[in-house]
């Protein structure tokens, strides 16, 4: 596994993480760890997501540096998984 696989591998995860705690804080809103789990994998994924874009171009259209036009089209679509 290459390490632009890792990175995206590492978003999914953050992913389900934050999906399952997000269904957990709907009934548990006042719990603390759950909460504080939360804000831990946010983080993860942001720096996953920021190192990624760096890397390898943007994940999503809103992470388009616009400066250089609309570049979101000129890089592999992350899911296409060419290097």
């Amino acid at each position: 596994m290459n390490d632009r696989e890792k990175l995206m591998l590492q978003i999914q995860r953050c992913d389900f993480m934050l999906n399952e705690l997000r269904l957990y804080l709907d009934t548990h809103g006042s719990c603390p760890n759950a909460l504080m789990l939360y804000h831990k994998h946010l983080k993860l994924k942001e720096a996953a997501m920021a190192e990624y874009a760096e890397k390898y171009g943007p994940i999503t259209p809103d992470m388009v540096n616009t400066n250089q036009g609309w570049t979101w089209t000129e890089n592999p679509w992350p899911w296409e998984g060419k290097v």
